[in-house]
């Protein structure tokens, strides 16, 4: 039993389904502050946050991450109870042992050894902490930034403890996401009765056409960094439940993730333009949620690159896949982001598992990474 396998285990027993933390952010406050960190607690609404700084100079290195976890899903679906961690044949299970509580143990305790070795490092190391991340993601990382940016306070590089390996630890890291554009369209007709239709107009029939050529569209080819824009439709809602009524609307819910061969603007403007050429009487709400982002290989990239390499052996791969995560929040600071935690097959799911092994060899990459850059 590792003092990061530790750590884990009492940060997994807290049940801090978000936007609760249940005194995960007190246990790591408690052994910051006893390696020399300045802590402010930053409570947005219903979402502690935390920003710690050891440090006043620059450059600026910041660990960032959640320890809010999603819901459980049903209890007796799992093999031992979620928030009570337990080791089997090897694996820690119980919920956050990926997503991410074991990516903040190994941050935790490889600050602790750089710290005791390298006293006097170069620069600052900071932690960004939030219990807002599987939430609405409203209260939390994204505000912490704001208070940050209101005082000029600027992190230089930022590494995010997300889940981003796939099959061994380092094998991805993540240097960058897509953006998320998404949208809630109402196309409106006239309800009646299926059997006289030319009383009535059926916003379902107006909207396929034009659906499908949404489908179909290519929006861009991609870069060498990110692959193509894709559109999927994720929801359809029409009708009053009985088969001899006309809907009087449908309501259709669709998500961009999008390259940075485009902008969210192009695309809504080439989205109602599609709308109006098939003569649709209907209303949009847009929500862009995340632009897209890029760290270009740097000293960020290079040293952690460079640790994956020295702990494992292994190169590690950049990769800008998956779903946004509060690095969107970051990057458009001008701060270096990068993602590396554990791997990611089992997170949110039944029996969420992290061997347990990979998370002192986690612990051992974020080291080597902060000798990398201000040892």
């Amino acid at each position: 039993m590792s003092d990061t396998l530790n750590l884990a285990m009492e940060l997994i027993s807290r049940p801090s389904v978000t936007p609760e933390d249940a005194g995960c952010q007190s246990l790591i406050i408690d052994r910051l502050e006893a390696i020399g960190f300045k802590v402010e607690r930053l409570r947005f609404g219903d979402v502690d946050n935390f920003w710690a700084r050891r440090g006043d100079q620059g450059p600026l290195f910041a660990f960032a991450g959640h320890t809010d976890v999603v819901p459980t899903g049903p209890l007796d679906k799992w093999d031992s109870p979620p928030f009570q961690p337990e080791i089997r044949d090897g694996y820690l299970f119980g919920r956050g042992a990926a997503d991410m509580k074991g990516s903040i143990a190994a941050m935790v305790t490889a600050t602790e050894r750089f710290i005791a070795a390298h006293p006097d490092h170069k620069g600052s190391i900071a932690y960004l902490l939030t219990s807002d991340e599987e939430g609405p993601s409203i209260n939390g990382t994204v505000k912490v930034v704001e208070h940050l940016e209101a005082r000029n306070e600027k992190i230089d590089w930022c590494l995010v403890g997300e889940p981003s390996s796939s099959h061994q630890v380092g094998d991805i890291i993540k240097n960058g996401r897509r953006g998320s554009l998404g949208a809630v369209l109402t196309v409106k007709g006239i309800q009646g009765h299926v059997a006289y239709p030319h009383l009535a107009e059926n916003p379902v029939h107006k909207l396929a056409p034009a659906l499908a050529e949404l489908t179909a569209m290519e929006w861009d080819q991609g870069n060498d960094h990110f692959p193509p824009t894709t559109f999927q439709v994720s929801n359809i809602q029409a009708g009053t439940g009985a088969t001899n009524v006309i809907p009087g609307e449908v309501t259709v819910v669709f998500n961009f993730r999008f390259s940075t061969e485009v902008t969210a603007e192009q695309l809504q403007a080439e989205v109602e333009a599609l709308f109006q050429r098939h003569q649709l009487n209907y209303e949009l709400q847009w929500n862009l949620s995340g632009q897209p982002f890029l760290t270009p290989e740097g000293a960020l990239v290079d040293a952690t690159l460079k640790a994956i390499n020295k702990v494992t052996g292994r190169e590690g791969q950049l990769s800008t896949s998956g779903g946004t995560s509060d690095g969107r929040f970051i990057a458009p600071t001008g701060a270096q982001v990068v993602e590396l935690g554990p791997v990611n097959a089992t997170i949110h799911k039944i029996n969420e598992c992290v061997k347990a092994e990979d998370l002192d060899m986690l612990s051992a990459i974020y080291e080597k990474t902060l000798i990398g850059l201000l040892g």
